[in-house]
């Protein structure tokens, strides 16, 4: 049997590492093939095309580079047909992915998305692409179930991934840092558009609290730049080890996305921080409809945590809220809420296999 998995971003990589390594454990003649990182590459893809060639965030940066978007695309479908696949899985990466899902959907492939597009944030009108090109829709929030089925389509539910790679992790990696302040972490985004606009910021709050041990968490794809921004600071630089850091963490500022549910996940304290060029901030505020950014309180469905949003995400802002988060009665309110949480989206067992199992089972 044959699959293709495309995946275009840090966390869709790391998604589909644990999905793979669950379907080759049970059927170890698969052959994969797709789009992905080091993590799937890893877990047993044969990787095509690598992430670092895709990530691409906000509406300026994609039409600055549409063109090679654009030749992404046609390298993809091309490597599809090539392949021949039995059936493929996109992760996530909408924008380049539910185009894909008509193609294999026009040349008679079946077609499993995975974590599926945020039709209750902004641009509601892919029902109709997600309607004709998806066989089989899993979500990774409860609320979607109800979304899609009042949309007459039915979307599955096992869990959410971050809670089986927060629970593995904790067997798996050791506490790497080790020190007698407390520990601050920071983590400014995964892509690079993200970590030039928000992580000086961060920065800047180091000078306030020198009595703390600040440790930022960066990526492969980030990790030089973190170390450029931060070279004449104390702040220490941990590439790949986010839940090792974490761990020991008092604190967060955290750049809004996958993180900051991760961090809640985690019992840590966090501000979350989002800042954005200007015209991708006035075509999301024309047209996302929901009330936060934060996947914490857009689960929770109100102010959990706190978000500074573009000209609130300033230096003074997160140190002031980053006081307010540690102290003890603002800390024990938080890990309450984060419990109330942890219940919204636990689904019992690991996603990766109950997900693993019903792919082969629906092929």
């Amino acid at each position: 049997m044959r699959l293709y998995i495309v995946a275009g971003e840090e966390s869709g990589d790391l998604y589909g590492s644990y999905l793979v390594s669950e379907l080759l454990k049970k059927n170890s003649d698969l052959i994969i093939r797709g789009f992905g990182g080091d993590r799937m590459e890893a877990s047993g893809v044969n990787i095509s095309k690598h992430i670092n060639n895709l990530a691409f965030m906000g509406f300026t940066d994609v039409l600055l580079n549409i063109s090679k978007i654009n030749k992404n695309l046609k390298f993809c479908k091309h490597d599809i047909l090539e392949f021949n696949p039995d059936a493929i899985i996109f992760i996530d990466y909408p924008g380049f992915n539910l185009k894909l899902s008509k193609f294999a959907k026009e040349n008679g492939i079946k077609v499993f998305y995975y974590i599926s597009p945020k039709l209750w944030a902004w641009r509601p009108s892919r029902i109709k692409s997600i309607r004709n090109s998806v066989d089989e829709l899993i979500v990774i929030f409860p609320f979607e179930v109800d979304y899609y089925k009042n949309l007459g389509i039915t979307a599955h539910y096992f869990g959410n991934p971050l809670y089986e790679i927060i629970k593995k992790s904790e067997v798996s990696n050791e506490d790497l840092i080790k020190s007698d302040k407390k520990i601050i972490a920071l983590m400014p985004g995964s892509r690079i558009q993200e970590v030039k606009r928000i992580l000086p910021e961060m920065i800047k709050v180091t000078n306030s609290l020198s009595d703390n041990l600040f440790v930022i968490c960066s990526t492969d794809l980030t990790h030089d730049l973190c170390c450029s921004i931060s070279r004449d600071s104390s702040v220490k630089v941990v590439k790949n080890n986010t839940y090792s850091v974490l761990r020991s963490a008092n604190a967060a500022l955290v750049t809004s996305g996958t993180a900051t549910l991760e961090v809640a996940l985690m019992n840590i304290p966090q501000v979350v921080c989002y800042k954005t060029d200007f015209l991708t901030y006035w075509l999301a505020k024309l047209f996302i409809k929901i009330n936060y950014i934060s996947l914490v309180n857009i689960i929770m469905d109100r102010n959990v945590v706190n978000e500074l949003i573009q000209s609130n995400c300033t230096s003074n802002n997160i140190l002031k809220h980053l006081k307010i988060v540690t102290k003890q009665n603002i800390r024990g309110k938080l890990l309450s809420d984060y419990s109330l949480l942890n219940k919204k989206i636990s689904k019992g067992g690991f996603v990766s296999e109950k997900l693993s199992e019903f792919i082969l089972n629906n092929i």
